[in-house]
């Protein structure tokens, strides 16, 4: 699983994400099964929208993620979460992200730490910060399952997402290099942490 549902992995935030939004209008919270379907569209919408030229394609692309998502929901790790930001008083589901303990590789060495992966806030619902709040989200988390850091990546072309992960700061740990025959025409994968010591 990567940092989205999309070829190149990147986040479905924007630089004005960071703006402050009203706490008594959106909230983070544990998503649930019930989640799953509007979850699924929330990633669907921002890493695929209709206005792509693999338009035609959303049903299936959304099918797919919905289906992985439910085999997350039912593994039922013990480190693992996936958080939605809901919108008050409606309940709907704008936004989500996932955090887990997984491997991460580079240089020579394979630690085990909290990624965050699978970002995104509906089109509809950016410019108020709920990115943000998402990603502050995963942190107490990751200090539940004994970690002092915790990591994610983003696309080197992907400014905007990286002024907010500085923002909140991440650094660049390292950068991931791109396999097959077109690399020298793919985006370069940047892998970002955050100290969690001094992040109270």
């Amino acid at each position: 699983m990567d940092s989205c549902y999309s070829p190149a992995p990147s986040s479905a935030v924007s630089a004005a994400d960071d703006l402050t939004c009203p706490r008594a209008a959106i909230a983070i919270r544990h998503a649930t099964a019930a989640d799953i379907p509007r979850l699924a569209e929330v990633l669907t919408d921002s890493f695929h929208p209709p206005t792509s030229v693999m338009f035609w394609m959303q049903p299936l692309i959304r099918f797919g993620i919905q289906e992985d998502l439910r085999a997350r929901f039912r593994a039922d790790l013990p480190q693992y979460c996936c958080f939605a930001a809901v919108s008050h008083p409606t309940e709907q589901v704008i936004g989500t992200v996932e955090v887990s303990v997984r491997p991460l590789t580079w240089r020579r060495y394979t630690v085990e730490y909290p990624y965050i992966s699978n970002l995104a806030v509906h089109p509809h619902y950016r410019r108020r910060g709920v990115a943000r709040r998402l990603l502050l989200g995963c942190e107490p988390k990751a200090r539940d399952w004994g970690f002092e850091a915790i990591y994610l990546h983003v696309l080197n072309r992907n400014q905007p997402a990286q002024q907010l992960y500085q923002g909140l700061g991440y650094h660049i740990e390292d950068s991931a290099p791109n396999y097959g025959g077109w690399e020298w025409f793919q985006p370069q994968r940047l892998l970002l942490y955050k100290s969690l010591q001094c992040s109270e």
